[in-house]
């Protein structure tokens, strides 16, 4: 089976939208010109509260501030790529993403002050600022601040952009194995049933040519369908008993009056989505270890029951023997297997021995029941 894809930030871009990415980076930036128009509006009311007269004097300060503090923000998101491995250890991530805060914290003041001088400067007005070491107490805690917060939201939002990616990646291998599970099964059947069908049509080529040719025809149409069905996990009932149905025809003509069918479907029943080819291994065991494993007649049940949003299937037959520890072969282990990948514990298979059969080689019985979901 061919490996499945890395799940890496192209393929989680490409889930995500290029509409839901970009809604995401706009909502962020909204919100970053936000918070900063408010501190640019609590900068002027406090410098008009303080009888200064000239509020246009804070307001540039805190939009260089801004504008300073967004380019050493845009540089640590792009340091922070790098650090994806470390999300599972919260400390391991903040140490490694923060170690470079004592260097961008006097470079932070310095472009700040600079590019406020330069503005005042084209406003041919002065620009005064604290002595560098007064500047430096005062300046850093803002931008300590202002990583941390970041620092913070970003973490968050990585965090759930692995967490998506490795749901996505869980999917993704859950559905492959699903699949792979399916093509097992549909390839189990088809050597095996094909070798004996073909069996059943051989011999009646010269003692009942159009008999052999409708069964051919069968046979023919059973596979095709089993082919189609192997690309979808699961159908209805009533598309699963169409298959089951043609293999019984095909198994009853080869056993002749060894075996018998009984069909006791409800109708309320045939809505309901069962995993693909599930049915027919259920029957398959029963000519397996009951009908082949005899001479005498073999009674088989096939019933389909629904009620408070159960769907319970069952195939019992009069004549075979369960071990004392049932063993779940390829076909009825992968079953188990498709429903608890399905419906987790809502789902189950069992196997169990049938009290007062009537088989009259020494078998009792065995009933194979499967239970699953059906919202029908």
């Amino acid at each position: 089976m061919t490996a499945a894809p890395e799940l890496d930030a192209d393929f989680f871009e490409t889930r995500m939208g290029a509409a839901t990415r970009r809604r995401v980076v706009v909502s962020l930036g909204l919100a970053w010109v936000v918070f900063w128009v408010l501190m640019a509006w609590v900068a002027a009311q406090d410098h008009l509260r303080n009888g200064g007269a000239e509020p246009w004097r804070p307001i540039v300060n805190e939009c260089t501030s801004m504008l300073t503090a967004t380019a050493l923000l845009a540089l640590q998101w792009w340091r922070a790529r790098r650090l994806d491995r470390w999300l599972a250890q919260p400390w391991q991530w903040f140490a490694r993403l923060l170690v470079w805060l004592p260097l961008a914290g006097p470079l932070f003041v310095v472009l700040n002050f600079g590019l406020r001088a330069l503005v005042f400067g084209l406003a041919s007005q002065p620009y005064e600022h604290d002595p560098w070491g007064e500047a430096m107490v005062y300046e850093l805690p803002k931008l300590v601040i202002y990583f941390g917060l970041f620092s913070g939201v970003q973490f968050g939002a990585r965090s759930y952009r692995a967490w998506h990616v490795e749901r996505l990646r869980a999917e993704r291998l859950s559905g492959l194995t699903q699949q792979a599970q399916l093509t097992q099964l549909t390839q189990q059947l088809q050597p095996h049933f094909l070798f004996n069908a073909l069996n059943t049509i051989s011999a009646l080529i010269h003692s009942d040519p159009d008999r052999a040719d409708a069964l051919l025809g069968r046979l023919a149409s059973l596979l095709r369908a089993a082919t189609d069905a192997a690309q979808r996990p699961q159908q209805s009932l009533a598309d699963e008993l169409a298959l089951v149905r043609g293999y019984a025809e095909i198994m009853l003509e080869r056993f002749g009056d060894r075996a018998r069918i009984d069909w006791q479907v409800d109708d309320a029943a045939l809505a309901c989505r069962v995993p693909t080819l599930a049915l027919q291994v259920l029957l398959e065991n029963a000519f397996k270890h009951a009908v082949e494993k005899r001479r005498a007649p073999t009674a088989i049940t096939v019933s389909a029951r629904a009620a408070a949003g159960q769907l319970r299937l069952a195939v019992q037959d009069d004549g075979g023997v369960l071990a004392s520890e049932p063993v779940f072969g390829v076909g009825l282990g992968n079953l188990r297997q498709r429903l608890a990948g399905l419906h987790g514990e809502a789902a189950g298979v069992a196997l169990g021995a049938v009290a007062g059969g009537d088989g009259g080689d020494g078998g009792g019985g065995v009933r194979a029941e499967m239970w699953l979901p059906c919202g029908c």
